[in-house]
């Protein structure tokens, strides 16, 4: 059977004759989304329905359409060219599916390998996202291999590679390329420390930390970049589509408008438009297993098609994160991104790598650690900063370093069992089923 496999389209001048490629596609992507039980009935075809002639006649799907037509409902192609089934992550609600066919993957992969960092046989990438039910992890792992990089696969949330064996498989393996949440560096850093190394000198084949799956602050990049003494690029995706963006070397983030038509929903009117700001809403151009029409994403976004120092023609996407991870506070919208913007601004030499905030109904009350020859200072000033440019009181309270990442978390050698069921006489059985 000959299947359609997405190509990287010839150069083209213009966002023009990027919306003539759109436009091109959406008949293809409106015929397969039909063969979906959800948009089958969505459409009423079976009922004497007729086909949608654009996006414009296509209303929004939502987060919810998804979880309710679980488990089968969103699939356009027979089960049988099924290759991977994910789930997200759940951080805004029950978790929804994503499946993928083998030229599924071949788009997904070329996607991720837009990053400007020429991923080749040379590089070895340490993967330290979750290989479990989410895309990412398997997105780093794929496009590395298919590129014909060394893959290692660290896996997060697993008792097998603690922060110190991160650290060292960083270290005694020439790890060229990372890829993880913009958390992870952060700690990495500090488990670092710890075992006496230096992230700027001790680890001299690292080239560029490569993070997803995060809202990350200009100031939170601007710091990673000078803790490790590398150029920290941001992907920016999701597991129901996988790539959607990446930022290029003059720091602006693109689109792949070119795989994904992007539109801005405005969640108050309703109306939908090119550009402008609201939440993303998106229709892959390529998606076979579960094509998705003016999907919402119920992230916050700034879409534009201004041009950009580094000649990219894809437009240009900056995130504030989901509305519902946002509080109000004195009246105003604060999110975790508007402070950590604040908290990544106070002087390198305070060394604040770690805090954490709660929003009260008139305040926020903020905790960081930091030693006690900054605190004064450090709490001072992010206290003054969140008036002056959220507009809202911060009391922050200083912690002793260890308070919010504990030594032993960076240090600890891992503890992973194998299932037993005999022990010796002075073995603790407590555990035995547990791996």
């Amino acid at each position: 059977m000959s299947r359609t496999r997405p190509t990287t389209p010839r150069p083209r001048s213009g966002f023009e004759e990027l919306h003539a490629l759109q436009r091109e596609r959406v008949g293809t992507v409106l015929r397969r989304a039909a063969n979906a039980p959800f948009y089958r009935d969505r459409f009423r075809l079976e009922r004497g329905g007729t086909m949608p002639a654009g996006l414009a006649d296509v209303p929004v799907t939502t987060k919810a359409d998804l979880r309710a037509a679980y488990p089968f409902g969103m699939l356009a192609v027979p089960r049988r060219r099924i290759a991977t089934y994910h789930e997200s992550g759940a951080d805004s609600g029950p978790a929804t599916s994503s499946f993928c066919t083998e030229d599924d993957w071949v788009d997904i992969g070329e996607r991720f390998n837009r990053m400007p960092v020429g991923i080749g046989a040379a590089d070895t990438l340490l993967v330290r996202v979750p290989y479990a039910m989410v895309l990412a992890g398997h997105i780093g792992h794929y496009g590395a291999r298919a590129k014909g990089a060394t893959v290692i696969p660290a896996d997060s949330r697993s008792f097998a590679t603690p922060y110190a064996r991160v650290v060292r498989l960083l270290r005694d393996l020439d790890v060229t390329l990372t890829w993880s949440n913009p958390t992870e560096p952060l700690i990495w850093a500090a488990a670092a420390r710890a075992a006496g190394l230096d992230p700027r000198t001790d680890f001299p084949r690292l080239r560029a930390l490569l993070v997803c799956g995060e809202p990350l602050s200009e100031a939170r990049r601007r710091r990673l970049g000078e803790l490790w003494d590398v150029s920290v690029i941001e992907d920016y995706g999701a597991t129901e589509v996988g790539p959607l963006a990446s930022a290029c070397r003059s720091g602006r983030r693109h689109f792949y408008a070119d795989r994904v038509v992007p539109e801005v929903l405005d969640p108050a009117t309703g109306e939908i438009t090119p550009d402008g700001t609201g939440d993303l809403v998106i229709t892959p151009l390529y998606r076979e297993a579960m094509p998705l029409l003016r999907y919402n994403l119920e992230d916050h976004v700034h879409l534009s098609h201004e041009p950009c120092a580094c000649g990219s023609r894809l437009p240009v996407i900056r995130l504030a994160g989901r509305a519902k991870q946002a509080f109000a506070v004195a009246g105003r919208r604060v999110s975790q991104v508007q402070l950590e913007e604040l908290v990544f601004r106070l002087p390198a030499a305070y060394g604040v790598l770690f805090w954490r905030a709660r929003a009260g109904a008139d305040r926020i009350a903020t905790e960081v650690e930091v030693d006690s020859a900054h605190a004064g200072a450090a709490c001072a000033e992010l206290a003054r900063a969140v008036r002056t440019h959220l507009g809202v009181d911060c009391e922050v309270a200083p912690v002793p370093p260890g308070t919010l990442m504990p030594g032993e978390v960076l240090s600890a050698p891992g503890d992973v069992l194998m299932p037993r069921s005999l022990f010796g006489p002075d073995e603790d059985w407590s555990r035995g089923l547990l791996c």
